[in-house]
């Protein structure tokens, strides 16, 4: 059969898909296909056990396709996804993607992605789909509808609510980005930064608690609403039985009882003349509170109008829950099968609710001489409750298009009065479309939090597009609730780009949320430490509300685990992509691993930064949606990839001598001198001048002034403090100490080409690599290093990886071994503070000591005695103290090429046609 190894969730845009999706890995026997005498079997069990499986496409995405497939293939990898995905549609999810694939070099393995809505009823799922393929094996029993009643528990208490999900809903059609903070709690997030609002069902951040507070006091509310106009039932508030009777006395007529504090029509009576429905029904208020409303009964119907942010958006008529008599059935039985309509669920997940013979609808059924077991005549209507709440299974009509201009606005008044942004209005009267005065007419109640599912789906008349006005109160004028997000992804150097961008903006004064390996930062001040790259982190600087742009350094690691925490970016950066952590997570080739940095390219809303040198990010570009610029960057302007893109009108950032310019094909812009960038270090760390190109691009993406990109530029400095591990330069009794995170081939051979570019002497590298890294990796890094370094020392990692101590050092050494040694022989000193030392040793001053694949500066303080420097990134200078803002050239008008510093290729100076 199959099993599944492991089971993790992808929060957001990934390898399978730019949807959330479940991803499993799962062994099977036998390649993962049913014998051929098993499978018409097991298909014809399998649709015993999920019907529906029969609608599902599956091969060649023909209508039944999965069971046509299961008889003709008998994949159980693709059965297995296509349950998954069933059992989750049943519990009330609307789902429609998954798939499986082998897994190469790993026999019986395969990958399966599903989509799912939430995790609690997808974990179950797993389990559950599990044993439904065990059973229709045969090698298992399952009680298949209580399996299906428990999964739809668990989406009903996990699951998003009607009023919710329409506010979800309308903001996801908005392009609003969404996000629940709590799996514990339906609180969403509506934007990113500063631009978010939240929303608790139909509570916003910008509902007044003192409105609540009102709204929750009934009394205080009818003081209130009369005070301006509007009219109310007369009432009193009372704590016995007597004080009740002789309110109802007072006010003559038929009255209506209800807890002070009661929501959801609960404890709710009306329409009672005698004392001993009034004593029925204190009695069932107290249940929900010791204060209780006597008040004048108004003769009408019931009716909710919806008032949002001061305009009636919507307005339902009422009625309480009824079954129709046929003259054989009981009412208990006619209120089974009116519950057994697929409207009515549990709760409020559905349309309706599901009606309960509960101690009011007795006391109701009583009041008319009749009980549960009573049949009722055919076509007699018969009353369930005296309150039309949807919780207690009342229906609703939109009469909307009905209400009178009058009631509308009295409504609209009741609801600024209270000072509610989002108000459900309750009132009664006979005609919604004469004004309230001319009928006598009231309003009841205001609520606060009102449910919006009798608007989205009422059960006759038009939907109202309830949850959509909602959104567009708390985001006006089409703002989708964004700010302005960077990514940044690559094999090397994202950390560095991601701090330069980031300076940049920080440099003109915006507030900025960045996440690197180092630690999540806000406005240059750490919040978190760690490796920082993935899902979590990246959330954590969109929650934020300070934040108002983002720069998110985000790792294979992050993706491949958890996937994005964001649906869109503005800008991607892809660095660059060579041969690291291969052979892990499923990746076993430099191609894979090119799959998962495009996942954050093709999130790229306005432009997609890529390294015009490197194929495989090129490559990239034509999958990319067509209204996303592709910016290049390059060191050589002349380079095909990017002259391809010039004549095809497209933008490349290039170097033209040390002057980094925006190209295109007939104008161009110089930005900043790389000489004078501090953490390029005068431009010899080449590796650092590759970096900075690319920031530039993402910075002229965002539409950043040439200035404001060359002074935030300049102010960037990769210190240890600011930049710990990314070619951070020491003097020690005059040996130029370079340490660097270098830990792949491609980051040593760049670390090689640097630190030749600043060294004077010889170059002593002590070097490492991590364990986790394949024996050919680890001998190529080798390699690299000693044709980089005039001398290699070997030390191995204080982590294991995986390996042994001392299994790391003999591929390295036997690499290094390869090339011919300029100097000392490569040797191996396991203790990485000792090859430290040793490395000290054999430097004379002027020489350089390279200190590679550097987890902790600590080493390097302890061998040499220097004081451990601060963590937090230095505050950056104004930019409004600096400069003054230049504009960009207007677009297709040549620069004349006599500024200062300014040097154009002779294809940039053509003048236009």
């Amino acid at each position: 059969m199959i099993h599944v190894i492991e089971h993790r969730f992808l929060r957001g845009p990934n390898l399978h898909s730019r949807q959330p999706c479940l991803q499993l890995l799962a062994q099977t026997e036998g390649g993962g296909f049913l014998e051929e005498t098993h499978r018409d079997t097991f298909a014809d069990a399998l649709l015993a056990l999920l019907p529906s499986l029969k609608e599902h496409r599956g091969l060649n995405h023909r209508e039944g396709g999965l069971i046509a497939g299961l008889r003709e293939q008998g994949d159980l990898p693709f059965a297995l996804a296509h349950v998954l995905l069933e059992l989750q549609c049943l519990a009330g999810a609307e789902l429609r993607f998954c798939r499986s694939q082998p897994l190469p070099g790993a026999p019986g393995r395969h990958r399966i992605a599903v989509a799912y809505a939430s995790e609690p009823v997808a974990e179950a799922a797993v389990e559950l789909a599990g044993r439904v393929l065990r059973c229709a094996a045969g090698e298992d029993r399952l009680d298949m509808p209580a399996a299906l009643k428990e999964l739809r528990r668990l989406q009903a208490r996990h699951g998003t609510g009607p009023s919710t999900a329409a506010i979800v809903g309308a903001a996801h059609r908005r392009g609003i980005p969404v996000m629940r903070l709590s799996d514990n709690a339906s609180l969403f997030q509506l934007g990113w930064g500063k631009a978010q609002h939240r929303v608790q069902a139909t509570i916003t951040d910008q509902t007044s608690h003192i409105a609540v507070e009102v709204a929750s006091d009934k009394e205080l509310t009818k003081e209130l609403l009369a005070a301006v106009g509007v009219p109310v039932p007369k009432g009193d508030v009372v704590s016995t039985l007597e004080q009740a009777l002789s309110a109802a006395r007072r006010i003559g007529g038929a009255v209506a009882i209800k807890p002070l504090d009661g929501n959801q029509g609960k404890g709710v009576s009306t329409h009672l003349r005698s004392d001993e429905d009034i004593a029925r029904a204190f009695k069932l208020a107290q249940d929900y509170g010791d204060l209780v409303i006597v008040e004048q009964t108004i003769e009408g119907d019931d009716h909710r109008v919806l008032v949002v942010n001061g305009r009636m958006v919507a307005a339902s008529r009422r009625a309480p829950p009824t079954v129709v008599g046929d003259g054989v059935s009981t009412i208990a039985q006619l209120v089974e099968r009116e519950n057994a309509d697929p409207l009515r669920g549990e709760g409020h997940e559905s349309a309706l609710t599901q009606i309960t013979l509960d101690e009011h609808a007795l006391a109701v059924l009583a009041e008319a001489g009749r009980d549960a077991h009573s049949v009722v005549p055919p076509g007699e209507v018969v009353p369930l409750r005296t309150n039309s709440n949807l919780s207690t299974g009342g229906t609703a009509e939109d009469v909307t298009e009905r209400v009178h201009p009058w009631t509308a606005e009295l409504c609209v008044r009741a609801a600024l009065q209270i000072g509610l942004d989002v108000a459900g209005i309750d009132l009664v009267c006979t005609d919604i479309s004469r004004p309230l005065e001319e009928q006598s007419g009231a309003v009841i109640e205001v609520n606060a939090a009102p449910g919006i599912r009798m608007h989205e789906s009422p059960s006759r008349g038009l939907p109202q597009p309830a949850g959509r006005a909602i959104v567009e109160s708390l985001f006006p004028d089409r703002r989708n609730g964004r700010i302005p997000v960077v990514a940044v992804t690559g094999t090397n150097g994202k950390t560095t780009t991601t701090l330069v961008v980031a300076t940049a903006l920080m440099t003109r004064g915006v507030k900025v949320g960045y996440t690197t390996t180092e630690g999540v930062y806000f406005g240059g001040r750490r919040t978190m430490e760690g490796d920082c790259t993935g899902y979590w982190s990246a959330r954590s600087v969109l929650c934020n509300p300070q934040v108002e742009a983002a720069v998110l350094e985000s790792a294979r690691g992050g993706i491949l685990k958890r996937g994005l925490a964001f649906d869109e970016c503005d800008v991607a950066i892809v660095l660059n992509v060579s041969d690291d952590h291969i052979g892990q997570d499923g990746i076993e080739t430099v191609d894979d691993l090119a799959r998962v940095k495009a996942v954050v390219a093709d999130t790229a809303s306005r432009a997609v930064v890529l390294n015009a040198e490197d194929r495989r990010c090129v490559a990239m570009a034509p999958r990319l949606r067509s209204h996303v610029e592709v910016i290049y960057f390059a060191e050589d302007p002349q380079h095909p990839a990017v002259q391809r893109h010039l004549q095809a009108g497209g933008k490349a950032i290039v170097l033209d001598g040390d002057m980094i310019v925006v190209q295109r094909l007939r104008w161009a812009m110089p930005i900043v001198d790389v000489r004078s960038l501090p953490f390029t270090l005068h431009g010899r760390a080449r590796h650092n001048v590759q970096n900075a190109l690319a920031a530039v691009g993402a910075l002229v993406a965002l539409d950043e002034s040439p200035t404001d990109i060359a002074v935030g530029l300049q102010a960037f400095h990769s210190t240890a403090q600011a930049n710990p591990l990314r070619f951070n330069v020491f003097n020690v009794r005059g040996v130029q100490v370079i340490v660097d995170y270098a830990h792949n081939v491609a980051a040593y051979r760049a670390l090689a080409q640097s630190v030749r570019g600043v060294s004077q002497g010889k170059v002593v590298g002590v070097v490492s690599a991590p364990g986790d890294r394949r024996d050919a990796e680890l001998q190529e890094v080798g390699r690299v290093c000693a044709e980089g370094f005039d001398e290699v020392i070997v030390y191995e990692m204080d982590e294991d990886r995986g390996r042994a101590r001392g299994d790391t050092v003999p591929p390295l050494l036997r690499g290094a071994q390869m090339v011919a040694a300029r100097g000392a022989a490569p040797v191996a000193i396991l203790d990485t503070r000792e090859a430290l030392r040793e490395g000290l040793r054999r430097c004379q001053p002027g020489d350089t000591l390279v200190f590679g694949n550097a987890s902790d500066l600590e080493d390097l303080f302890a061998v040499t005695g220097a004081a451990q420097p601060y963590h937090e990134i230095p505050p950056v200078p104004s930019a409004d103290d600096l400069h003054e803002s230049e504009p960009w050239p207007a677009e297709g008008h040549a620069l004349n090429g006599q500024a200062d510093g300014q040097h154009l290729t002779p294809e940039a100076t053509e003048t236009p046609q």
